[in-house]
């Protein structure tokens, strides 16, 4: 070997230089061994090990190439770290599944907040109802879990479907993050709808409410302008004086739930404009209402003046029903012409609201001549 000061060659195991006398040191082979590129490395942190991969390149805004890196601690020794490379290099780690209330969240403060009021206030009873799978991982429900959820908590079928309805938009907002099938809720099972028909007021029953109203019970305005507009309950609870215009005998802007319903008036026919006169007269409410009641009150006024006057215990919907089976079956007016009065979309909903009975069947056929 050559002696690194006088540069003489001296014996291989020499300790010291036999010209110059240095010190011979000999460099102990390194125990560390280095990994190749790409292989991965391993590094204490704390009293764990870390694993990192260099998994790819990125340029960033200055133009430096920079490592794109993969790292997983927690390890207990450096052998576990390493060997946990391959996992870290295939991208197998996979973040936990958000929780349905996740998207609920997502849901609510995105699509949501277009529905309608009545839609909104449905949902949020739905989202109530669903509370056993609310904080469960989204990929851990099955659908034996929504069949549950729905079943367990729904016995009729509207409030299942909504239930149904929203868990489809739940799941395709987390199918778009591709957690879960976004078609999984289509498998939950509906009750049967049982949806009883509807019956309208008589002209027995409706002539018994002129009288009570004419005996000086207001009440009685409630079901009689319903009756003779056709409006809907929530639309008769919203309504404010600025809507109406009597010399035009429409209202403006008391339209609920459908397009068609909100941009279209409600008309007035002469019979009923006194009495809306009168209301508007006696009106009080600081706001601008014509009747300043809340929900409980307005039911329990409507079935105490249908008690007074000996009716049946009729749905307030009943007066809406009561419109347009008078128009079709009593008055014979044209579909079309009764679809503006009702503010429907399609005359087909007539099939629904008009309800003649075995009478109005012979009445028919006792026109036609010999």
């Amino acid at each position: 070997m050559i002696c690194p000061k006088c540069g003489r060659e001296i014996p291989s195991d020499a300790v010291l230089c036999c010209y110059c006398g240095r010190s011979i040191v000999r460099r102990q082979p390194s125990k560390h061994h280095t990994r190749g590129n790409g292989s991965g490395s391993a590094y204490r942190r704390g009293k764990t090990w870390t694993a990192k991969v260099t998994v790819g390149w990125v340029v960033d805004e200055d133009g430096q190439k920079r490592q794109i890196r993969r790292c997983k601690g927690g390890f207990k020794t450096r052998n576990e770290a390493l060997a946990y490379i391959p996992t870290l290099k295939a991208g197998a780690i996979k973040k936990d599944a958000p929780p349905l209330s996740h998207y609920w969240k997502l849901y609510r403060d995105g699509e949501y907040q277009k529905l309608s009021a009545s839609k909104q206030t449905a949902y949020r009873i739905a989202w109530g109802k669903l509370s056993a799978i609310q904080h469960r991982p989204v990929d851990t429900l099955s659908v034996q879990d929504l069949r549950d959820a729905v079943t367990h908590n729904a016995k009729t079928y509207y409030p299942a479907r909504d239930m149904k309805v929203l868990l489809n938009h739940l799941f395709r907002l987390a199918g778009a993050d591709r957690w879960v099938d976004k078609e999984l809720p289509e498998f939950i099972i509906l009750p049967e709808l049982q949806e009883r028909e509807r019956q309208p007021f008589t002209e027995e029953e409706q002539a018994a409410l002129w009288r009570v109203y004419d005996a000086g019970d207001r009440r009685a305005a409630i079901p009689l302008i319903m009756i003779y507009t056709g409006m809907m309950p929530g639309e008769i609870q919203g309504l404010k004086l600025d809507m109406i215009d009597i010399d035009n005998q429409r209202i403006e802007g008391a339209g609920m739930k459908t397009k068609v319903r909100k941009a279209s008036p409600i008309y007035l026919p002469d019979t009923i404009v006194p009495v809306l006169i009168d209301e508007m007269q006696n009106a009080t409410s600081a706001k601008g209402y014509v009747w300043p009641r809340t929900t409980d009150k307005f039911y329990e006024d409507y079935y105490a003046v249908l008690k007074a006057a000996g009716c049946r215990r009729l749905e307030p919907y009943s007066c809406r029903h009561t419109t347009a089976t008078a128009l079709a079956i009593t008055e014979g007016i044209a579909p079309q012409t009764i679809k503006k009065v009702m503010r429907w979309s399609t005359t087909k909903m007539l099939d629904k609201y008009a309800h003649p009975d075995d009478r109005d069947a012979m009445d028919a056929l006792n026109r036609l001549s010999r």
